[in-house]
């Protein structure tokens, strides 16, 4: 738990990997998975004389995204080198921005609980990403060696800076999980954080309620490279009462650079923190400026999708609840299945209903999204228009989903194929009625003393003997008109 007389100063940086087909300078495939140090050649491997050559399509996401962030796009940019050694980098040297970053000052809109924030983001700038190190042992500490693999250096990337606009841990979550899906939107990155595609850096501070100095004089820790949105919120969490603990103890907090350990759920010291000046930055001479016309910006501009926020208004004004409206809003398969289906059902909130309870209930016990779903958007419509008619009642329908999901056959093949459909015919049900009557006299007698729910036991038993075929309304009608005889 927080000190009191603290406040939580979260800020967030987000390294993005574009989903190009190529890397950032070179021609080498940017593709997961391949064998290790494949997808090299001598410019990502930082061979002397190597030159590197910017991926236009890498420009052309990078700009995609930062529009969807509202951000100003320059139309004039620099690439910088950023100089440390790690055996992951083999230039010695990382082709990034720095102070001429190609989009700067957006902003992202979060709700967590009953809290609505606007989280502004500092800048967005372009850069390569480093390779990897894979330890042999479980961990860094007990390994018995590390091997390089040069496959992701030269992979572009962006990297998203927030300001330090949080104050908890789950501000926090709410961030990177809209962030997310408007990156899903503009769709230029697999955002899987389990391969690395998406990383994020936390930056935790504690503010002496009443302080108006600067953040930047107040000792910041960052937690690195966190690999899951559940997990940038379990650092926070320790790292805001690692920090509360020493300030308690009258204790200074050390600007640092710390990991974050998953099975233990704690911060570890990894060193002291640098500073831009460490980094040795300067402006990288084998590349001219990015120079950007308005009429390209203006172009991927229009290029954009409809994006969360404008979703959210639509789906409002269409009546949706505020909590389906967020399900829907953060799964675009899942609202591209909900526009498809009002093309073949008008009633959004029936459609919705289905969708975010049996459908989803189905897709989640198979593991398989709304893009994979064997039921498709006309096929759900068509179900839930033989329901609407008295073809088929609610919970006919709930078991003739599950056998269009096993089969990916039509509802109307099925019927016909399983005889399923509601009996309606008032003859025909008057027969079960007048039988089950018979049957139960002390039920009946029941009833007709005032014990409403003894309806409810006849009407079970009329559904039971027509192996749930029979349409509940015209067999509750026909009980009422016989019984209040």
């Amino acid at each position: 738990m927080a000190d009191p007389s603290y406040e939580v100063v979260v800020g967030l940086e987000v390294h993005v990997e574009l989903k190009t087909k190529s890397k950032m300078f070179c021609g080498c495939a940017n593709a997961f998975g391949a064998g290790p140090n494949t997808n090299t050649c001598p410019v990502c491997l930082g061979m002397p004389g190597a030159l590197p050559v910017l991926n236009r399509e890498a420009v052309r996401m990078a700009v995609a995204a930062a529009l969807a962030f509202n951000c100003t796009i320059r139309q004039r940019s620099r690439f910088d080198r950023k100089q440390y050694f790690y055996p992951d980098l083999p230039k010695a040297y990382q082709i990034s921005q720095y102070d001429a970053p190609f989009a700067e000052w957006g902003s992202v809109a979060i709700r967590s609980g009953s809290t609505r924030r606007t989280v502004r983001i500092r800048r967005i700038h372009m850069e390569e990403d480093a390779g990897k190190l894979n330890h042999l042992g479980q961990n860094l500490q007990s390994s018995a060696g590390s091997l390089v693999d040069l496959n992701r250096a030269g992979v572009p990337l962006i990297e998203i800076v927030s300001e330090p606009d949080m104050s908890s841990a789950d501000e926090a979550r709410a961030y990177l999980n809209e962030l997310r899906t408007v990156l899903s939107y503009v769709d230029v990155s697999d955002l899987r954080m389990e391969e690395g595609s998406m990383r994020c850096d936390a930056n935790v501070s504690m503010k002496p309620v009443g302080f108006v100095g600067s953040l930047e004089d107040l000792p910041r820790v960052e937690i690195k490279n966190v690999n899951s949105v559940r997990n940038v919120g379990r650092a926070i969490e320790y790292e805001i009462a690692r920090q509360s603990r020493l300030l308690a103890a009258g204790e200074a907090i050390t600007k640092e650079t710390r990991g974050f350990n998953d099975a233990s759920a704690r911060t570890y010291s990894q060193r002291s923190k640098e500073e831009a000046n460490d980094y040795r930055y300067f402006p990288e001479p084998d590349l001219p400026p990015l120079m950007l016309t308005g009429e390209w910006i203006a172009s991927v501009k229009a290029g954009l999708p409809t994006l969360p926020d404008a979703w959210r208004e639509r789906l409002t004004g269409m009546g949706i609840a505020d909590q389906d409206i967020e399900t829907l809003v953060h799964d675009p398969a899942q609202l591209a299945f909900l526009t498809r289906c009002l093309e073949y059902e008008s009633d959004v909130r029936l459609v919705t209903t289905w969708m975010l309870s049996d459908m989803l209930r189905l897709l989640n016990a198979a593991d398989l999204t709304f893009a994979e779903s064997p039921v498709g958007p006309e096929q759900l419509a068509e179900l839930l228009h033989l329901i609407g008619d008295g073809t088929l009642s609610g919970r006919m329908g709930k078991e003739l989903l599950e056998n269009m999901f096993a089969t990916g056959k039509s509802a109307k093949t099925l019927i016909e194929q399983l005889g399923m459909a509601q009996i309606t015919d008032d003859r025909v049900l008057r027969e079960q009625v007048t039988s089950v009557i018979a049957d139960h006299a002390k039920v009946v007698e029941d009833y007709r003393s005032g014990k409403a729910k003894a309806l409810g036991f006849l009407v079970g038993q009329v559904m039971k003997r027509t192996r749930g075929q029979a349409s509940p309304e015209v067999v509750n009608r026909l009980l009422r008109e016989m019984l209040d005889e």
